[in-house]
């Protein structure tokens, strides 16, 4: 897997934890760029991290599970986008009970937005992949990503939230195609 394709599942990745920067952002009224920068810290970190804890996990089933390796990323990356995709034509309204976003929010939503990376860390171990790079580029993409839906969320609302979320389930399931489509005609 090279360098484009991480960076590829890195974007397809963070479209999550870009959608609820989106959402969040609609509710930041001060300190905008304390919060740009506590979201994509928080989202960012989680990202990274659970590729890693995935990557552990599927490293002790390595030997077993390497003939089937590119099957085991195929129904991951496909699950997870096409999950993406579904929960994103659910249209979702912002819980307008929510009047302060705080630090264990933040927590809380960084663990649901990279729950589906954890899979895939898990589909990293069959294919060998650097977790260490691979987990750095995949904290710094969606870092970025969250601190801009903080600003996107504060000027457009949530008019770009769902797209979002679509683009990355999209994005997911070539990478799975792909993968497999290499793996068993090459």
């Amino acid at each position: 897997m090279d360098r484009f394709e991480i960076f590829l599942i890195a974007l397809g990745l963070s479209m999550d934890a870009f959608a609820v920067s989106v959402t969040n952002g609609m509710w930041v009224k001060k300190a905008a760029l304390v919060y740009s920068l506590m979201c994509g810290l928080c989202f960012g970190l989680f990202q990274g991290a659970m590729p890693a804890i995935g990557y552990a996990f599927g490293s002790g089933f390595e030997k077993w599970i390497s003939v089937f390796d590119h099957w085991i990323a195929l129904i991951l990356l496909l699950f997870i986008g096409g999950r993406m995709i579904a929960e994103s034509i659910k249209h979702k309204e912002p819980d307008e009970s929510i009047v302060m976003l705080t630090l264990p929010l933040l927590i809380v939503q960084g663990l649901a937005t990279s729950i589906d990376a954890l899979a895939v860390g898990v589909s990293f171990a069959a294919l060998s992949v650097n977790i260490v790079s691979t987990s750095a580029i995949i904290c710094s993409v969606t870092f970025v990503i969250s601190c801009m839906g903080v600003f996107i969320g504060r000027k457009f609302g949530g008019r770009l939230n769902n797209k979002a979320e679509i683009a990355g389930g999209i994005i997911l399931i070539a990478i799975g195609l792909k993968i497999f489509t290499e793996h068993m005609f090459f």
